[in-house]
């Protein structure tokens, strides 16, 4: 998911298309726009829901730069993972984490980035894949739709034959008036027709000029269970230091 780690978003001019004239990539140009800010700092919390009904909540900072291609996440509660790191490079191709216990840090393999963040339901590619959505899959509308009251875009986005995502498919539903999807559909890696997570996205207020969607669910319909995060505080188009998301930056 992305809207800075989670969260990862970006303001926009642009000359307005009647929205029946809108193809499906015009409007995922927009989404993504919206979700790829020049740069962001928030905290956050995280609250994974298991199988067995237990509760694991993890309190974090993020900060996000060059539209979601560098990302740094920092664990502050609880204890046990205190100043943990997460550094995400090049759209989450490389990822690397630091451990303050032995103060190591230690790069992942490239399939790690399809791995659960913290055993959650957001992987690390949900988290820091930047433009993904333009990127890896090819764009289709589909008739428009209603979703909790509000007046939705409905598209389709499809995995390109060199798209190396988790997904091999998505479906979207966009709010017309601010283009904040409030409701994905992930599915599965190699059918197509199965629904593997979604997505809900709620509590959208204007935040320096942005649409931001503070609060996202996670449900995996494989292991029935869900992961929250809510945004408590967000900043965006701020200016960061290169330094910030390398290994030294990790160890702060």
């Amino acid at each position: 998911m992305k809207q800075g780690a989670i969260f990862f978003l970006i303001t926009f001019a642009v000359i307005p298309l009647r929205a029946q004239h809108l193809s499906g990539d015009d409007i995922i140009q927009k989404v993504n726009e919206i979700l790829s800010p020049e740069s962001s700092h928030g905290m956050s919390q995280m609250t994974i829901t298991t199988t067995s009904g237990d509760k694991r909540t993890f309190v974090m900072e993020s900060w996000s730069k060059n539209k979601g291609e560098k990302n740094l996440v920092r664990y502050l509660e609880p204890l046990r993972v205190k100043d943990q790191a997460v550094l995400m490079l090049n759209n989450a191709d490389d990822i690397w984490m630091y451990f303050p216990r032995t103060q190591r840090v230690r790069k992942l393999a490239t399939h790690a980035k399809k791995q659960k963040m913290q055993g959650s339901d957001f992987s690390y590619e949900d988290m820091g894949s930047g433009d993904a959505f333009i990127r890896e899959f090819a764009a289709r509308r589909l008739k428009d739709d209603t979703i909790e009251g509000h007046d939705c875009y409905c598209v389709e986005l499809t995995r390109k034959a060199d798209g190396d995502m988790s997904y091999s498919r998505l479906l979207l539903w966009i709010v017309k008036e601010n283009y904040v999807p409030i409701l994905i559909e992930y599915y599965d890696e190699n059918d197509p027709n199965r629904l593997v997570k979604r997505l809900k996205q709620s509590d959208i207020v204007e935040i320096n000029g942005i649409p931001t969607a503070r609060k996202a669910v996670m449900t995996n319909e494989d292991d029935n269970s869900q992961t929250s995060m809510e945004i408590t505080e967000i900043e965006y188009n701020i200016d960061l230091s290169d330094d910030l998301f390398t290994e030294r930056g990790m160890r702060q």
